[in-house]
């Protein structure tokens, strides 16, 4: 009986430590570190983009605003998936949903290349 115990007390652990060391595969790149550095330079953060027919809303550091709404003293002049445009007079600051991805266009031969290699 005290093998068994021991086993079983032995299959527990492990398990714990293995589910300890995954990593949330819906995590963006970058996860916190990046949102951690942009609060950490005291400018605002664009958090999350909610776009719909009938209604356009970032969230910036927190607060929600609407398309064309204020955030601070500047408006929300343009909003995409990934990107908030705030305008304050002259300043125009855009801010990226995940600030150290880039986007490159891919060229037609490689795309081809991406779908044969994924049949």
């Amino acid at each position: 009986m005290r093998h068994w115990t021991a086993l079983l007390l032995g299959l527990m652990s492990a398990a714990v430590a293995a589910a300890q060391v995954l990593s949330d595969p819906t995590r963006p790149p970058g996860g916190q570190a990046e949102s951690a550095e942009a609060v950490g330079s005291g400018g605002p953060v664009l958090q999350s983009v909610m776009l719909s027919p009938s209604r356009k809303i970032a969230v910036i550091s927190g607060e929600m605003v609407a398309l064309g709404g204020r955030y601070g003293s500047s408006k929300l002049v343009r909003l995409t998936e990934s990107e908030a445009v705030l305008k304050n007079g002259a300043d125009v600051m855009v801010l990226r949903l995940y600030p150290l991805v880039e986007k490159r266009a891919v060229s037609p031969a490689a795309a081809k290349s991406v779908k044969k290699s994924t049949k």
